[in-house]
């Protein structure tokens, strides 16, 4: 038998924007866990704005888990927050009811700043850095400066070693602004592993005393990019089918739902949004091929191929839940798809 390290990691009760939380559970297993042996577990929801004192029992239930290469003997257990029934989906607990479709296809763009003594890293004590323009994929000192590449290499390694389908790094516009890519089938898979991929680079970033800065717009109103989560998306329909007339009623679609996008695409997005910076205002929709300044850009592969293929939406910003970005899509898509016979739309008329 083996004593394996369980780190449980859950979303807290905070608003707008949860905290990732994780605690360690020791337990002896002939050989790596199966999903199924792992039990659920109480913690304290009063500590985390789940609870009450009075009444401060949640429950962990396992629905992920992952090698952990970071400790011997470790697993990583992304979990959903239920009520002290082990039933019950906490009111937190957006994963549990989002809508999910195994042939919907995301990719998540995760901008972030890297801080250090509150500031990005790499900008001086007083004043700002020269101009953007040499960062974005850079390479040298005076472009990414000497620790931050050896973090998102090392952030890189632990999500391939942990089976997280982790697609790729670039420095961004921003001096101390980077990315990593997260790919997925299915909504909830493709939103697990961003969350994921998110507390393993904050846990790294403890040991080099740097924070991991999620806010879209950390530098306020200033000649500074902000932060995305750009959502690529497609359906079986959208790479199958496709066709002109479908991606005019789709794009109707999303400027019809605009509202309730931008209400799950992050907080003070508004600040970002402001068509500055490769970004639409955040209170009209469009969409343009190639476009970065548009709400969504469309590939140029995608109208030449008879407008089949993928879409990229711009909206959500670097603190959004991937979770309700990803349903709102796959909600939106559904209004457009109803009629076409696709499994998407069938199964929201269903539900």
């Amino acid at each position: 038998m083996t004593k394996y390290k369980l780190e449980y990691i859950w979303l807290d009760g905070y608003e707008p924007v949860p905290n990732l939380r994780g605690k360690t559970q020791i337990k002896a297993f002939d050989s790596f866990p199966t999903l199924e042996q792992l039990p659920i577990w109480g913690f304290d929801g009063s500590s985390t704005k789940q609870a009450e004192g009075g009444s401060s029992d949640c429950m962990l239930k396992p629905i992920r888990h992952f090698p952990d290469p970071a400790r011997k003997d470790g697993v990583l257990v992304l979990c959903e927050v239920m009520m002290p029934d082990g039933v019950t989906p906490h009111v937190s607990n957006k994963r549990a009811t989002i809508l999910d479709d195994e042939g919907a296809w995301f990719g998540f763009e995760q901008e972030y700043f890297f801080y250090k003594d509150g500031r990005p890293l790499g900008f001086p004590a007083q004043g700002y850095p020269p101009p953007q323009g040499p960062y974005y994929c850079g390479a040298g000192f005076s472009a990414v400066g000497s620790v931050a590449r050896k973090i998102v290499d090392e952030h890189l390694d632990l999500c391939l070693e942990a089976g997280i389908n982790h697609e790729g790094i670039n420095a961004e516009v921003a001096k101390g602004q980077w990315e990593f890519q997260i790919f997925g089938k299915g909504s909830k898979r493709a939103a697990d592993e961003m969350w994921m991929a998110r507390y393993l680079l904050q846990r790294l970033c403890e040991k080099y005393e740097i924070d991991v800065e999620y806010h879209c717009k950390p530098l306020g109103d200033t000649d500074w990019n902000g932060s995305g989560m750009h959502a690529n998306f497609s359906t079986e329909y959208m790479r199958t089918t496709g066709g002109k007339p479908y991606f005019e009623k789709l794009m109707a679609a999303f400027d019809k739902n605009l509202m309730d996008h931008i209400a799950v695409y992050g907080p003070d997005n508004d600040k970002r949004l402001t068509g500055k910076h490769e970004t639409a205002p955040w209170n009209k929709f469009s969409y343009g091929v190639a476009d970065r300044g548009a709400s969504i850009r469309v590939p140029h592969s995608f109208v030449k191929n008879d407008y089949k293929g993928y879409l990229e939406d711009r909206r959500p910003n670097s603190q959004g839940d991937p979770y309700q970005i990803a349903s709102q899509i796959l909600k939106t898509i559904a209004e457009a798809e109803a009629g076409t016979g696709s499994s998407l739309s069938e199964a929201e008329a269903a539900a």
